[in-house]
């Protein structure tokens, strides 16, 4: 060493000679060390986590003429404990992939649900409904999760000052309680197992009573509770198990209910007296397998129509409320199963239907009259107004006075109101423009018009939701009698308020006077100079195109994007589509949504075929044999928005919910190349009854029972070997393998069975709740199948999330998913 430093510390001059160099001896040792050093290598970043491996069960499955092999069919066998237990296995191996995978995206998803939350309304109280002398409302106490049904008479209610504190219950000024506490559903929470799940809630037409069901989560089914609001206490009976359906008789001394089988089938009918000693009679039978029941009362709790449907058949019969013992009367009868719903009106029975006319299948719903005393022989049931294409009648509400319908231009939405009894009645059939009718005022952009629940019959104030998807869904009060309207709750997303109608003294408030021609309602709807509606159409740009696809067809196609961000043409975007059932893609305005929107996203919603909007045949044109319209009018959609530079290319994400699902997995088999990534949900039936928590049940009178709606991403197995019930509708929608050629559509459409091999998928995020009513073993099993068969790639990962909460039911949750959600379609797109 002392030699190399020796001569190391000599420099040679250009003159020759030989001269040392004066280097600090420490600091010559480290330039040599420097020199000589070789880093450590950098750590080797961590292996993106793995995705579970569930172990393949292979089976092999013949029908008709196909054969094939299941290696996951294990899945869904809940009857065998060994593959439960599996299951549970998988299930937290998925969840700790899924948290892997989300890692580092943990204040991202906090600041989305910060933001999430400040758009929900945590003190909000539903607009009160009057029903007689009383105001109906549900409200939300400070701390609660669950909600509190209340009332007060309406003659007090005028005093009532505090409109900004309605929970409060008080009137201030004589400090007087005018509240009645009805259902604290958060005391209903513990005695079900720290959930409050309702389905159903009807208040007896005398007020006296409430009948509700309540979700009992260890037993799977819902539980019937009676309760008197003098007291507050339960009643003793009636008490059923499975209940599925209600309505009140007698004029509320009696209730008639309808109970499911161990499958969920509708099968049973009772008669219960309230406050008897007396066993419930059963009034109907039906144990055939596929033959399901319905019952609701008239608006006028005169009759209670029962509807009994099969794949073959629609009976609906009329039960005397005021005598339920008195027997049935069949009032209707076709010979295939159609929707239909009977109202009763001073004397004259009225039936909504899309039946089919003499024979031949009609595109969409019309209206009939007979009167209630028919004469011996066939009922004859009459047109109210001649079919027209210009003006389609989309659904009727009626009160004592008038008859409200809700009409379609083409893909504009109108409401309009006709005084009762019609001129027309005993001259036939009338074309509705004849009748003059007043078109009531709509904003811009209606996407959907939907009936409240509108109980009290004999009141000319009528309740209807209009929802746009760039407008808040606006609660709006129309006063028949003399064409005032008020606008009763709507959120405004500018203030960050919610604006409710609690008496004459808010202001709140906007009113104004509708038409009477219909002329002076244009497609655009009214905006006055006050901008009365809150709606963003300043804020957010609201487009419609329409898309040409298969055969031709003209696809409408929503897209909606925020006007302070600037079009890049690399804009990512999030397409939706739903396309089953006939109904309608939801476009409503949701809150949770902007935070996209401010980010520069666009959504876009494709309303293909096999959803609703545009009559039977568009329906049709998408189910069954036809399910693959659907599909590829998505595909033509996604390419659309990529071709026209709405959305980048590399930048679109699906989005599907229920079954939905079904069609966004199988656009991706399709052209997996097309999107970057996917969300799909498992919707329940609580999202579908009414957003705007009405404390009373919306009759759903479509022959589906909404809670097996679930995404059929294993479609051949789902309808060939039901483990969740399945309906006439369902086979209708997506069609019965016992027919050899809708066997053949199934497994064309299937997405399980047609995952592509050696492929780039997107990346999907699979959300639902862990509870068998959703079937994730179709889930998990799609999930599974397309990691094997695809090509792995860590950045496009498809992950399950199944939360053991009922999540529709508790908004910290709703929060929580969306904002996970969120964050997974940010992370996914590096935006």
């Amino acid at each position: 060493m002392r030699n190399l430093l020796s001569s190391a510390a000599v420099s040679i001059h250009r003159d020759g000679s030989r001269r040392r160099l004066l280097i600090p001896t420490a600091q010559f040792i480290l330039l040599v060390f420097h020199r000589s050093y070789k880093a450590p290598r950098q750590p080797t970043p961590p292996a993106p986590p793995k995705p579970p491996k569930p172990p393949q069960k292979p089976q092999t499955f013949t029908f008709h003429d196909a054969t094939w092999d299941d290696p996951y069919s294990w899945m869904s066998k809940l009857s065998d404990a060994v593959a439960r237990r599996h299951m549970d296995v998988l299930m937290e191996q998925e969840e700790k992939y899924t948290e892997a995978v989300m890692s580092g995206t943990e204040k991202l998803q906090s600041k989305l649900q910060t933001e999430m939350a400040s758009r929900m309304q945590f003190d909000l109280s539903t607009p009160p409904v009057r029903w007689g002398p009383w105001l109906y409302y549900r409200r939300v106490e400070e701390g609660k999760q669950y909600s509190v049904l209340c009332r007060r008479l309406a003659s007090l209610n005028e005093e009532f000052i505090s409109n900004k504190s309605p929970f409060s219950g008080f009137d201030f000024t004589s400090g007087k309680r005018i509240e009645q506490k009805l259902v604290d559903y958060n005391q209903e929470a513990e005695r079900f197992g720290g959930y409050a799940y309702e389905e159903l809630s009807e208040v007896s037409p005398d007020h006296k009573f409430l009948a509700y069901t309540m979700y009992d989560k260890d037993n799977d089914y819902f539980k019937l509770c009676v309760r008197n609001l003098n007291s507050g206490a339960l009643c003793s009976k009636p008490q059923a198990d499975r209940v599925c359906n209600l309505a009140w008789a007698k004029g509320g001394r009696a209730l008639l209910y309808v109970v499911t089988d161990q499958h969920k089938k509708p099968c049973r009918l009772y008669y219960s007296v309230i406050g008897s000693t007396d066993e419930d009679v059963l009034l109907l039978d039906e144990p055939q397998e596929n033959v399901h029941m319905t019952i609701r009362h008239t608006k006028d709790f005169r009759f209670v129509s029962v509807n009994v449907f099969s794949m073959t058949s629609s009976k609906v019969f009329l039960i005397n409320a005021a005598d339920p013992l008195s027997g049935m009367t069949l009032v209707w009868e076709c010979g295939a199963p159609v929707h239909c719903i009977v109202e009763h009106h001073r004397g004259y029975l009225y039936l909504f239907t899309d039946a089919a006319k003499e024979g031949r299948l009609v595109d969409h719903y019309y209206l009939l009259h007979s009167p209630v005393d028919a004469s011996s022989g066939p009922r004859v049931w009459e047109n109210v107004f001649h079919d027209d294409q210009d003006l389609i009648i989309e659904d009727v509400d009626f009160c004592d006075t008038h008859m409200v319908l809700i009409v379609r231009e083409g893909w504009n939405y109108k409401l309009c109101a006709l005084p009762l009894p019609l001129s027309s009645r005993k001259s036939g059939a009338v074309y509705l423009k004849e009748l003059n009718p007043a078109f009531l005022p709509l904003p811009i952009y209606v996407s959907q018009i939907s009936p409240g629940t509108n109980y009290d019959f004999y009141s000319s104030s009528m309740r209807f939701t209009i929802s746009s998807p760039v407008m808040p869904d606006a609660v709006v009060d129309y006063d028949l009698s003399n064409g005032k309207w008020n606008i009763v709750q709507q959120q405004n997303m500018l203030h960050e308020r919610t604006r409710i109608l609690y008496g004459t003294s808010s202001s709140a408030s906007s009113t104004g006077i509708f038409s009477d021609s219909l002329n002076s309602s244009s497609s655009h709807g009214v905006k006055s100079e006050d901008d009365i509606w809150n709606d963003l159409s300043e804020f957010y740009a609201c487009e419609r195109h329409f898309v040409s696809s298969h055969n031709e067809v003209m696809v409408p196609l929503t897209v909606v994007y925020s006007r302070m961000i600037e079009n890049t043409k690399r804009n990512p975007g999030l397409l939706h589509g739903h396309g089953a059932y006939g109904e309608l893609l939801d476009k409503r305005w949701r809150s949770e949504l902007k935070s996209l929107l401010d980010r520069g996203w666009v959504l876009a919603y494709a309303d293909v075929r096999g959803g609703g909007g545009q009559g039977k045949a568009w329906h049709h044109a998408g189910r069954s044999t036809k399910k693959l319209n659907s599909v590829k009018d998505y595909i033509s959609c996604a390419k659309f928005l990529i071709e026209k530079e709405i959305v980048g290319e590399d930048k679109l994400a699906g989005w599907g919910s229920s079954a939905g699902g079904l069609l966004v997995a199988a656009a991706i088999n399709h052209q997996p190349d097309l999107f970057r990534a996917a969300v799909l949900k498992a919707r329940s039936l609580i999202l579908c009854i009414d957003i705007h928590l009405c404390f009373f049940s919306v009759f759903i009178w479509l022959h589906i029972p909404v809670w097996f709606q679930v995404p059929f991403l294993d479609a051949t197995s789902t309808l060939l070997y039901p483990i969740i019930p399945l309906t006439a509708a369902d086979y209708e929608e997506f069609g019965y393998p016992g027919d050899k050629d809708d066997f053949h559509a199934i497994r064309e459409y299937s997405p399980y069975d047609n995952i592509q091999n050696d492929a780039v998928y997107p990346a999907v995020l699979i959300t639902s709740s862990y509870n068998t009513r959703f079937g994730v073993w179709e889930a998990a099993k799609w999930a599974t199948r397309v990691r094997q068969q695809t090509i792995y790639d860590p950045n496009r990962p498809v992950l399950l999330h199944f939360s053991a909460d009922i999540v529709e039911e508790n908004r910290y949750m709703q929060c929580k998913e969306a904002a996970l959600e969120t964050a997974f379609l940010l992370k996914m797109m590096d935006s």
